[in-house]
Formats: structure tokens, C-alpha cells, sequence
């Protein structure tokens, strides 16, 4: 009987964390693509950011924002990928970004690699706000959770990235 209980009490979790996989994951690893580079690690950074939410369901304050938790995580892994690359390594040589595949070069419009080579120039915190606001398609106030600031930090940041990848953009022509 007590047996039961628990599994009672699991369940809703494990379903709601496996509705939201069903759901977001597809999207949250194309955002992870976006921002790290390689495939396998963006889904690497996907399953760590559930596992995290699977762990940590029982002390969520509001499991409603169950979302939110994975948008951050994922921010956040992405972050610390990054930053492991740019590390000296006395193992290995420094970090090279993946080079197009020949496929991919076949499949992706010149201008869509150019858009994607100058979003890897902005700063870090102006290139997660346009693939927050404009490719993972939240408000303002979604990304602002999603990235711990405030939505009018996030409008600033919104128009100076967006400058800048114009700039950028004006150098490639």
C-alpha cells in the first residue's frame, strides 16, 4: 500500500517532466545548437537541464514555471560549455568551432550562415537575448526570467544586439 503511495506521488512528475520533454525539447536543443555550435553537445546540455528538473521537481517553488527552469538551465549549461572551451587544456589543443559540413554548406543559405557567424560575435549576454526573443520566440518578460534580469535590461540589450548584428551583418556585404 505504501508502495503504491509513492509511485502515486511520483507520478504526476514524471509525467508533467515527460509532457514538457515531449513538447520543448526539440526547440530547447535547437536554441542550445545556436548558442554552443555542436550537436552533441547542445543535446548533451538538453538532457542535463531535465535531469536537473527531475531532480529538483519536489523543491520547485511554482512547478508551473517548470519551463522556465529548463530555459534557464539550458542558458546556463550552454554558458559553462563555453567557458570549459575557452580553458587551456595541456590535453588537448584549443577549442576550433565546427566547421560546416559540406551538407550543411548545400543546405544553409548564405545568408543564414553569415546571420549565425556574426550572432557568434556578439557578447554573450546580447546573443542569448536574440535567440531568446527571436528564434525561441518568448516575450520580454520570459526572456527576462528565462535569463535572471529585468525586462527593461532585457530591451536595452534587445536594441544594442541588434544594432551591432547589423553592423556586423553590413561587414559581410
Amino acid at each position: 500500500m505504501q508502495a503504491e503511495m509513492l509511485e502515486l506521488g511520483r507520478a504526476e512528475p514524471v509525467e508533467t517532466i515527460s509532457g514538457l520533454y515531449a513538447e520543448h525539447a526539440l526547440g530547447l536543443t535547437r536554441l542550445a545548437l545556436v548558442m554552443i555550435g555542436d550537436r552533441e553537445s547542445a543535446e548533451d546540455v538538453v538532457q542535463e537541464a531535465f535531469l536537473g528538473l527531475h531532480r529538483r521537481f519536489g523543491r520547485l517553488r511554482d512547478p508551473e514555471k517548470a519551463l522556465v527552469y529548463l530555459r534557464s538551465a539550458v542558458l546556463n549549461n550552454a554558458r559553462t560549455v563555453l567557458r570549459r572551451r575557452r580553458l587551456p587544456s595541456w590535453f588537448a589543443g584549443t577549442y576550433t568551432p565546427p566547421v560546416w559540413s559540406a551538407e550543411s554548406e548545400a543546405m544553409l543559405g548564405a545568408e543564414r550562415r553569415a546571420v549565425i557567424e556574426a550572432l557568434h560575435r556578439l557578447p554573450r549576454r546580447q546573443r542569448e537575448v536574440l535567440l531568446l526573443r527571436f528564434y525561441a520566440d518568448l516575450s520580454e518578460e520570459e526572456t527576462a526570467n528565462a535569463m535572471g534580469i529585468s525586462r527593461g535590461t532585457v530591451k536595452s540589450t534587445t536594441h544594442r544586439a541588434l544594432n551591432a548584428l547589423g553592423r556586423l551583418l553590413g561587414e559581410n556585404q
